[in-house]
């Protein structure tokens, strides 16, 4: 079917995508602008995990102060070039990626950096919540490891679900703008300051 440019056009505003992409998407899917949304997504994250070898050394710092100055954030967040760094999407997504921080405290940006004497701790407390239960012993472990997944979810800012949309990770958000600029992202380092606490 022929793709009017009405139908690249509420795409484009919709997905983010370049013109051909979205043309290409809609003949994909005969003009159907949800999957071909889904289309975009899959190869985004295609394209995202292919990215990211990438070295990303450059990027910008990004603080958000909660009202009342009571609580705030701030955020290394890494791209391939100063071109991209300067751009809006790469400076809105460091704006969202500081915000969530401050509503959601995590404590590390992967699974990889979470000590593995916080995992085993918390292994120990799932096992002994589960015997208590009385579950068998064959299906404690996996029980734990079911409950350690969504600790990560918790402990993880790349797991966490999206405060301004629950349906999506920070990984997703993240894997978006990747795919929108066409550059590896990386979040760097962040840290989160509230008044009476110590810092992470």
């Amino acid at each position: 079917m022929a793709i009017g440019a009405e139908q690249v056009k509420i795409l484009r505003d919709r997905a983010g995508a370049g013109i051909m992409d979205c043309r290409k998407a809609l003949e994909e899917v005969n003009g159907d602008i949800d999957k071909a949304i889904e289309v975009l997504r899959k190869r985004g994250v295609a394209s995202a995990e292919k990215r990211s070898g990438r070295s990303t050394n450059q990027g910008i710092i990004e603080a958000y102060i909660h009202a009342g100055g009571r609580l705030g954030t701030i955020v290394e967040l890494n791209c391939e070039t100063d071109f991209v760094a300067k751009t809006e999407d790469f400076r809105a997504l460091a704006k969202e990626v500081a915000m969530q921080i401050a509503a959601m405290n995590p404590h590390a940006i992967t699974r990889e950096q979470v000590d593995t004497s916080v995992i085993e701790k918390e292994l120990e407390i799932y096992r002994a919540q589960a015997r208590a239960e009385g579950k068998p012993e064959q299906v404690i472990e996996r029980i734990s490891v079911g409950k350690l997944d969504k600790f990560y979810q918790d402990y993880c800012l790349m797991e966490q679900s999206y405060v301004k949309d629950p349906g999506k990770t920070i990984k997703d958000v993240v894997t978006e703008v990747i795919a929108k600029t066409g550059e590896n992202i990386s979040i760097k380092r962040f840290n989160r300051f509230q008044i009476g606490e110590e810092s992470n």
